[in-house]
């Protein structure tokens, strides 16, 4: 397998073993109308370049959406919506929070042994469904699987190319607002009844939480003014996640690490690791500018000598004679630059002949897969040279296959949406018996 170029060992276990708990995170991003686009282009893939340098470009059609936003941009499908009805920005600052963000994570080896990519699409699909339940379908604005950015710890670790899954969804926070008929209305009986449901769009209520904390004996804990103290609700949202997953089948992880600021760790971690990583790039740079400063220095250091070698010194006599001295002061400067530039070009020969074997290892393995495919594929080449039509009726049988089983899948899909849709129901029934 290759990585950017670059030639990766092959191990052999591929699949090593790791202590590290598998964990399921849930984290929520604010954006307002003026920041949501930096987050659009990243989530959809519109940029030329990327600074993660983590994304492969040619993974990019590997990512999976689940929804994509029906205008050109989410700012545009909003003011859509918002003309069509379907939500209201009544009273909203200019740089009020418009849209959340909601990244869905669990540890890259979790899906590495479950069954990589295939299974992480089944995962975050059912975690696509979380959200359409959690925020209504309505306001689901985008929701895509990230397929190609390539986790270097696991590759370099399992020896061939290992990629972090994960789920970004854009959602906007919505709320029902009750909207009175006002004081001045002419029909006495109408003043203060509901005039009308809006979907409102609000941050702050819409992750307001009402949900007490409690210390081990079940009383609730109180602030300095004697007021209750509610969980926080990203924490809840951790909850919810994990419950809903759990009980459509996934398992072999657990719930993030409790704490309203352990919430965003995860996150915090991810910026750390990424400075870590620059400021190792940023090191690794200067020390090979240092090796290219420390020779110019060490000539120029040499030529200063020269120079001041020959000078007459306090009773003027000289050990050789003056035109001799140049000469060998000019053969001098010339060796060492000759010496500087050698050092300069066998540097340059050692990286080009790494890239030489590297480029040659990858060939051969190329063509390795190449003769392993090519005799694969001799039995069928050969009937169809020499019998093309039953060659032709084998490929349309394979294709009659292929169509049944892509029908079969399809009806395992409805399926498996009717008995979750039917799931969805009886929850919201017992909610509502609850109440």
């Amino acid at each position: 397998m290759l990585c950017n170029g670059f030639a990766l060992p092959r191990k052999e276990n591929e699949m090593a073993k790791s202590n590290k708990v598998d964990m399921s995170c849930a984290r929520v991003k604010k954006y307002t109308a003026s920041d949501v686009s930096k987050a659009e282009r990243h989530n959809e893939r519109k940029n030329e370049s990327y600074e993660n340098m983590n994304v492969i470009e040619e993974r990019i059609p590997y990512n999976v959406h689940f929804k994509k936003p029906f205008a050109p941009t989410y700012m545009e499908q909003l003011k859509q919506m918002e003309t069509d009805g379907m939500v209201s920005l009544r009273g909203l600052r200019k740089d009020a929070t418009l849209f959340n963000e909601i990244v869905i994570d669990v540890n890259t080896m979790y899906f590495e042994r479950n069954g990589g990519y295939e299974y992480a699409k089944q995962f975050y699909e059912e975690a696509f469904h979380f959200i359409e339940e959690k925020f209504g379908a309505e306001n689901v604005i985008s929701a895509v699987m990230h397929a190609d950015e390539i986790n270097i710890a696991a590759t370099e670790e399992l020896g061939k190319e290992v990629y972090h899954y994960h789920l970004h969804a854009m959602v906007l926070p919505v709320v029902e607002k009750e909207i009175l008929w006002s004081k001045r209305c002419k029909d006495e009986k109408l003043r203060g009844t509901v005039k009308e449901v809006v979907h409102q769009i609000s941050h702050s209520k819409k992750w307001k939480s009402d949900i007490p904390l409690t210390d081990e004996k079940g009383n609730p804990l109180l602030r300095k003014n004697g007021k209750p103290m509610f969980r926080a609700s990203y924490s809840i949202l951790q909850d919810e996640l994990f419950n809903y997953m759990t009980e459509q089948g996934f398992k072999g992880f657990q719930r993030g690490e409790y704490g309203s600021t352990a919430e965003h760790l995860t996150s915090l971690q991810y910026q750390i690791k990424q400075d870590k990583e620059r400021l190792e790039k940023l090191q690794k740079r200067i020390q090979r500018e240092q090796i290219k400063y420390e020779p110019a220095r060490n000539v120029s250091k040499t030529y200063n000598e020269i120079d001041r070698m020959g000078q007459k010194t306090i009773t003027g006599k000289m050990a050789i004679s003056k035109e001799d001295y140049s000469q060998l002061t000019a053969l001098a400067k010339e060796g060492i630059t000759s010496r500087a530039e050698i050092s300069e070009l066998e540097q340059s020969a050692n990286y080009y002949r790494q890239k030489y074997f590297d480029c040659a290892n990858a060939l051969e393995r190329m063509k390795t897969k190449y003769n392993e495919l090519k005799e694969k594929c001799r039995p069928f080449l050969q009937a169809l040279e020499h019998f093309p039509e039953v060659a032709k009726l084998f490929t349309e049988k394979v294709k009659q296959l292929f169509s049944f089983k892509e029908a079969q899948e399809r009806a395992e899909k409805e399926a498996r949406e009717k008995e979750r849709q039917e799931r969805i129901k009886a929850r919201r029934n017992k909610r509502g018996m609850e109440r």
